[in-house]
């Protein structure tokens, strides 16, 4: 495994637990914890053991899973690494339950479904503001309906944790929202599609249930498991056999899907929860401010975060850039981008891709863009661009980050869909992802009044204005 390091310490502890039963390892930013994914596959994998098996190293990101295949050491040859939805849709495609197109695709569709199936619910009663909730509102809190399993109008009645923070559907209405969750899923058939990229794992999870043949994986290894959904890991768990194992790893404060630490909640059978705090990847001063965030009002009550011990590597202080306008954001973006690719790796993220639109036209044309459908991995030199959430598991030896400004972060849109609490914790986690992908240098960039979701102590700083 020339690629990779050889595990140390409490490492080599969690790479040979019993390759039985579920484990849970929780890290914090830079611990290693997808080094210590890969090289745990390899060793369930491993043909000279006796608890040797076909082992299935899956995340969400897809780009993650392309950054893996480049990783993948010569001892993976009884390892496939692919992305949750990949499985779940060859898994349903294995029961004969998915056939060609049986997937609502794209975002606009869905969302177009979504509004149609909330006015019909809407005609059958008297006004209610209710109904005139943002959309996405709607769309987040069907998705976490099916995410959690919830499969009737009873149990999500007197679920507990209803929708996201500050937007927490009143019991009164959960029969109307129920409602309009049946009319999405009758509007959706009706067009020929069973599934959305949503509700993949409920579907799957309740297939599992009824089946009783022969497992494909023996070992399942979850890289990022903070953001998988309960059914996404019951489902997982369900795909193994009695003598197989599952190996979750994840960090609590990198969870930006919604999910309040999903392992609890999906029913894994936990006997000890493996912590690692050490930062292998950031230099001290990188790593201060992301101990900075994650001490931060927004990070507070979250179970199982792990805090992270400050690295003894010394480099500079992130550079805080307050620039005149967005244009001089772009142009000093582009600027040290341009000035650093030759011989770093450097990412320039974004909150959404929005964004991506005033950057590419500007940068080299072999720049790489991070995004769903990568298939290969340019390692060494160069500019890398995407969003926060297609950089998660990834590193670089800079980071710019532009637009941190208090109009763009925490978004318009997110406030008014689930208040202002939920807003802040959902990008100021985003935002610590973004951060913690940096190795060695870090650049944030902003014009009118600063993110509220950036710290504001001493010494975390180098500020300068242009």
């Amino acid at each position: 495994m020339s690629k990779l390091p050889t595990p140390i310490g409490k490492q080599r502890e969690v790479l040979y637990l019993p390759a039985e039963g579920h484990t849970v390892v929780l890290g914090t930013a830079g611990s290693g914890k997808t080094t210590l994914a890969i090289l745990r596959s390899a060793y369930l994998a491993d043909s000279s053991t006796d608890h040797n098996g076909r082992t299935l190293l899956v995340t969400l990101s897809k780009a993650l899973v392309t950054y893996l295949h480049h990783l993948r050491p010569s001892e993976f040859n009884n390892v496939v690494v692919e992305n949750y939805h990949k499985f779940a849709r060859g898994y349903l495609n294995f029961r004969g339950k998915m056939g060609n197109n049986d997937i609502l695709g794209e975002p606009d569709q869905r969302d177009g479904l979504i509004k149609q199936a909330v006015k019909n619910i809407k005609d059958k009663y008297r006004p209610n503001p209710f109904f005139d909730r943002p959309l996405k509102m709607f769309s987040e809190e069907i998705s976490w309906i099916l995410s959690h399993g919830i499969s009737n109008k009873d149990d999500y009645r007197n679920v507990e944790r209803i929708g996201r923070a500050s937007s927490r559907i009143d019991k009164i209405l959960r029969d109307t929202m129920f409602e309009i969750l049946e009319e999405y899923l009758s509007l959706r058939l009706q067009r020929g599609k069973s599934y959305d990229w949503d509700d993949l794992a409920f579907y799957a999870h309740q297939e599992f249930q009824k089946d009783d043949s022969n497992r494909l994986y023996r070992h399942i290894v979850i890289d990022e498991g903070q953001d998988f959904s309960p059914e996404m890991l019951r489902s997982l768990a369900m795909a193994i056999p009695s003598n197989g194992s599952l190996t979750f790893f994840g960090d609590v404060a990198q969870q930006i899907y919604g999910q309040r630490m999903s392992w609890r909640s999906a029913g894994l059978e936990i006997q000890k929860v493996w912590e690692f705090k050490e930062n292998y990847r950031n230099t001290k001063e990188i790593a201060q401010l992301g101990l900075a965030i994650s001490k931060m009002a927004y990070f507070s009550g979250i179970p199982d975060l792990v805090e992270p011990s400050a690295p003894s590597a010394a480099g500079e202080l992130p550079t805080l850039v307050k620039c005149e306008n967005k244009e001089k954001e772009i142009e000093l973006t582009l600027k040290l981008a341009n000035a650093n690719a030759s011989n770093q790796s450097v990412a320039i993220l974004f909150k959404n891709r929005d964004y991506e639109k005033q950057i590419k036209e500007n940068i080299p044309r072999e720049s790489v863009r991070l995004h769903r459908d990568m298939t290969t991995w340019q390692a060494g030199p160069g500019i890398r661009y995407g969003t926060y959430h297609a950089a998660k598991g990834l590193e670089f030896d800079m980071v710019i980050l532009p637009f941190l400004s208090q109009d763009n972060l925490p978004d318009q849109g997110n406030i008014e869909a689930f208040g202002r609490e939920d807003a802040l914790t959902y990008y100021g986690r985003l935002l610590y992802v973004a951060v913690t992908r940096a190795k060695t240098r870090l650049v944030l960039i902003y014009s009118g009044e600063r993110t509220e979701l950036l710290p504001t102590g001493t010494g975390l700083y180098k500020k300068t204005s242009i």
